[in-house]
């Protein structure tokens, strides 16, 4: 065989442009910019980014908090009638994987690189949180292949009940490798480097997702419950800071009070309104803001679904806003509040989970709700004492599902979980919705999925059901 002979001037020539390269790449490192993301940072810009996403334009204000009758629009209307926008539901998918898995998994191996395992369960923990949203809303998702770009370029949906299984097993393991007092952490806005804080949060997305599973894996439910109790039941108590994000000015204000700066076409929903009204809930002055009409001294929310005309006419200031407790710069962020580890406990109580009092419990959860907005004393006391907000143990779901639901005002995402599991309150379509009667029971998947990751995209729909708002994901039973 004759031998292949490459001339002397190429292999030269080779030579040369590679050592042009490295003396180029050498001559262009800014030696002001570091080459190590430091966790303080990542950790910080994690919970502002991901917090945004969770109370944000595509995740609530044009999905969730429409679909579970917080607010209503009443100027371009179609995702109130269930017609989303394509860029909402792909920003939600690319915001919390690229923003949050990506970034917590970073510095959860960043804390073991440092060796802090303070920084690590921080960055399980958060990471964790979004992972339930995201199988919350989407149902089967990229998860244990997810956040490793180099290996798998196309990861594979897990199935949401191997989803749930692997976040109880992190947040299990997070919370114990979180060492109070030492290895302290920066940047977190969310408990000050409280590490207990954090402990309790893990421990509260534990208890969450065991009442997710519940209804599916009665018996695994209650084995999260029983770990919980082993560990020494370290939940959020009455005087233990709740896990939301206190806004500052621009350009770190609240999602919403940066929308409210340019636009405003949200309304508070009829709904809520009425429910309020009806169990005279003193929430109510906080929840919505009075008309703008002068002369107003009522609340007036609006039909959620309305065509653009009606809606239009019913005009801006006749009808109410959103309460300043949500719409103001510096309006806190709740992402898990002692009013739902209540709620949580007194559900786990009914079904026998845990050992306890679920009418007490549940009475506990009312008060914490109000307490959250500065209602104590008598007013509270008058409204619990009502036939209408009376628990009922025959009907758990409702008492409870009715009475969360207005615990969580705001909180789209969850709230929207916990109406699909629980069923109550029992909601009315949007007037003229476009899913022939029906109301969403998920996000549709992006079609960056369906473009980029084809094949594990048809694989979830196939074992799931289609990819339509209507289908039901798996925690999803009744």
């Amino acid at each position: 065989m004759k031998k292949l002979l490459i001339p002397f001037y190429i292999i030269f020539a080779a030579t040369l442009l590679a050592s042009c390269q490295k003396d180029l790449e050498r001559t262009n490192i800014n030696p002001n910019e570091p080459t190590t993301v430091e966790p303080d940072y990542l950790l910080s810009n994690g919970i502002k980014a991901n917090v945004d996403t969770y109370w944000g334009t595509d995740a609530a204000m044009e999905t969730s908090l429409l679909y579970i009758q917080y607010w209503a629009k009443i100027q371009y209307p179609d995702p109130d009638r269930y017609i989303p926008a394509s860029t909402n539901i792909q920003s939600v998918w690319s915001n919390f994987y690229a923003q949050g898995i990506q970034d917590f998994t970073t510095l959860s191996q960043l804390g073991d690189s440092l060796h802090n395992p303070n920084y690590k369960a921080a960055g399980i923990i958060m990471r964790s949180w979004i992972f339930q949203l995201l199988t919350d809303l989407y149902g089967d998702i990229p998860y244990s292949q997810s956040a490793n770009i180099e290996k798998y370029l196309t990861p594979v949906y897990d199935s949401q009940k191997t989803v749930y299984r692997g976040l109880l097993a992190e947040l299990k393991g997070a919370a114990q490798i979180i060492t109070p007092g030492t290895n302290p952490i920066q940047g977190d806005s969310l408990f000050a480097g409280d590490m207990n804080g954090w402990k309790r949060f893990a421990n509260g997305l534990r208890s969450r997702i065991a009442l997710r599973i519940a209804d599916r894996d009665p018996e695994a439910a209650k084995a999260v419950f029983a770990e919980l109790a082993a560990e020494g039941n370290f939940l959020l108590g009455p005087s233990d800071r709740e896990a939301r994000l206190i806004y500052l000015t621009s350009p770190n204000q609240n999602p919403v009070g940066r929308n409210r700066e340019t636009r405003n076409d949200y309304r508070i929903s009829k709904t809520v309104i009425d429910r309020l009204k009806a169990l005279k809930d003193p929430r109510l002055s906080i929840y919505a803001a009075l008309p703008k009409e002068p002369g107003s001294t009522d609340y007036v929310g609006v039909t959620n679904g309305l065509p653009s005309d009606s809606a239009a006419r019913l005009g801006f200031s006749k009808t109410s806003d959103v309460g300043a407790a949500f719409t103001a710069t510096q309006a806190p962020a709740w992402i898990f509040t002692y009013a739902e580890q209540l709620f949580i406990l007194a559900e786990a109580a009914q079904r026998g989970l845990i050992n306890g009092d679920a009418a007490g419990l549940y009475q506990q959860a009312i008060r914490a709700s109000f307490k959250q907005y500065g209602i104590t004393g008598k007013l509270v006391d008058d409204y619990l004492a009502q036939p209408s907000v009376t628990y009922d143990p025959n009907n758990y779901k409702k008492s409870i599902g009715d009475q969360k639901w207005l615990a969580l005002f705001s909180e789209g995402l969850e709230a929207f979980a916990e109406w699909r599991r629980l069923d109550y309150p029992q909601l009315t379509p949007a007037y003229t919705g476009a899913l022939q009667g029906k109301m969403p029971l998920r996000l549709t998947y992006p079609s960056s999925e369906q473009a980029l990751n084809g094949k594990n995209y048809k694989a979830a729909v196939a074992r799931q059901g289609a990819d339509l708002l209507t289908t039901k994901v798996w925690f999803d039973v009744y």
